[in-house]
């Protein structure tokens, strides 16, 4: 999701890491002197499962580090997103930070030499155990900075998908049944716009209205498709019936309604805010909102689903932790990161509406919360993950938020569209020698 950097911003960071070269050893233990810190930066909710967790996992941290204290940064996405290339290419990095998983992502820092080989941990900590194959892919990088292989760069302790939330007592009102087909479910958005309600909460300002998209170009895919997009095992044709159907679809969604014509200006959490408002049916976005409407909704039944009709989803492991090379308390947050690998946390996390990857399955009580991680699983056992939209290319989440803003304004017919998405990618293909 960043931008490639400047050739003097790369200079600069090669030359700010020749000079940190030989602390490396340093920064791994404990200061000789002094109170420590852990300095620790995340963007989740406090109300959130990964937010309710991680609290408890710095509880613990600090009960189990006399002398230690923790210096919580909760981050806004976007302010992670847009300048962690340059916080950690700085002595101002924290020790463990939540990141954003993919090539875009942790796979660029990683080639740029800003994250830390978290291979030795992995595998002293049985990290390497607790996470299956198809987690780790988001987790490992090779030199080129492409997922699925190579070193271990970072750590996720959750999983997440992309699902439709919907509102039980909307759906009720206009007698609208939960579809099981994509079009019954095209036919519930009709209902309701035929009603005079808007069906989908879309914000297209930020990453969900991108996720709609992506959707509606997995329906008509197989793995094979999501291979070649995303891990560039072969080439993509972004005219072919996967985009072209996304996009042409799309498009008729806002023609006909069922996508908010103002909605290009929306941010995620005012999409959020305007569901858990009552305002809108459906929202269609991932399981990180789980826990915030579990806790927030208070003035309807609500329940989730899997897109209809499609094999493939959007979902992966969650964000990954990952430590910074500049990290001055490297050992300190390899500390942390097992700790949020516990069964315990991984319980909390599991009863608190996320989705864990290490817990113990007769720990988590809670209904809606089985109802969750048994949707997951379905996706996962049937190779049914296909990460997300925005990973393929450095900048390609700035991307997909101008294309669908474009398709949302009717400002771009669709090809005009996935000729804007397709330049991006193709030149990272030649960038990188695929």
């Amino acid at each position: 999701m960043f931008k490639i950097r400047t050739g003097v911003a790369v200079a600069a960071m090669l030359v700010a890491l020749a000079a940190c070269g030989g602390t490396e050893q340093a920064a791994d233990k404990p200061a000789a002197t002094g109170p420590r810190v852990l300095k620790l930066w995340h963007y989740e909710g406090a109300d959130s499962a990964m937010g309710k967790a991680w609290a408890e996992s710095v509880k613990q941290f600090e009960a189990s580090h006399p002398g230690v204290t923790v210096k919580l940064e909760e981050k806004a996405f976007e302010q992670i997103r847009q300048s962690a290339g340059m916080i950690l290419n700085s002595d101002e990095a924290p020790d463990v930070m939540e990141y954003n998983k993919g090539n875009a992502t942790a796979g660029l820092l990683s080639k740029q030499g800003l994250l830390t080989d978290l291979s030795p941990e992995a595998t002293k900590r049985g990290w390497d155990k607790l996470l299956s194959p198809s987690l780790q892919t988001t987790a490992k990088y090779d030199e080129r900075g492409v997922m699925g292989a190579g070193k271990w760069f970072g750590i996720p302790n959750y999983a997440e998908y992309v699902m439709v939330y919907y509102n039980k007592d909307l759906f009720k009102k206009a007698g609208v049944e939960v579809p099981a087909t994509f079009d019954e479910f095209t036919a519930a958005l009709e209902t309701f716009k035929k009603a005079g309600t808007t069906p989908l909460a879309v914000g297209g300002a930020e990453y969900p209205a991108q996720q709609i998209l992506y959707q509606l170009a997995l329906s008509k895919a197989q793995r094979p498709w999501v291979d070649a997009l995303q891990l560039y095992k072969g080439k993509v044709d972004f005219k072919g019936p996967e985009f072209k159907y996304a996009a042409d679809t799309f498009a008729d969604w806002v023609k006909k309604g069922y996508i908010g014509k103002d909605s290009a200006a929306i941010k995620a959490e005012d999409m959020g805010v305007s569901f858990i408002g009552g305002k809108y049916p459906i929202l269609v976005s991932g399981s990180w909102w789980y826990g915030r409407f579990a806790t927030d909704i208070k003035d309807f039944e609500w329940g989730s689903f899997l897109w209809p009709g499609n094999t493939m989803n959007a979902g992966s492991s969650g964000n990954i932790w990952v430590v910074p090379e500049n990290a001055k308390n490297k050992d300190l947050a390899y500390d942390f990161i097992d700790i949020t690998m516990k069964k315990d946390i991984q319980n909390l996390l599991g009863n608190s509406g996320g989705i864990p990857v290490a817990a113990d399955p007769a720990a988590i009580t809670d209904p809606k919360s089985k109802e969750l991680i048994e949707n997951f699983n379905k996706l996962s056992t049937s190779d049914g993950l296909a990460f997300y939209p925005d990973w393929p290319a450095p900048g390609y989440y700035d991307v997909l938020v101008s294309g669908v803003q474009n398709l949302i304004n009717g400002t771009k017919t669709p090809d005009q569209v996935l000729d804007e998405i397709a330049a991006p990618y193709n030149e990272n293909l030649a960038d990188i020698g695929n």
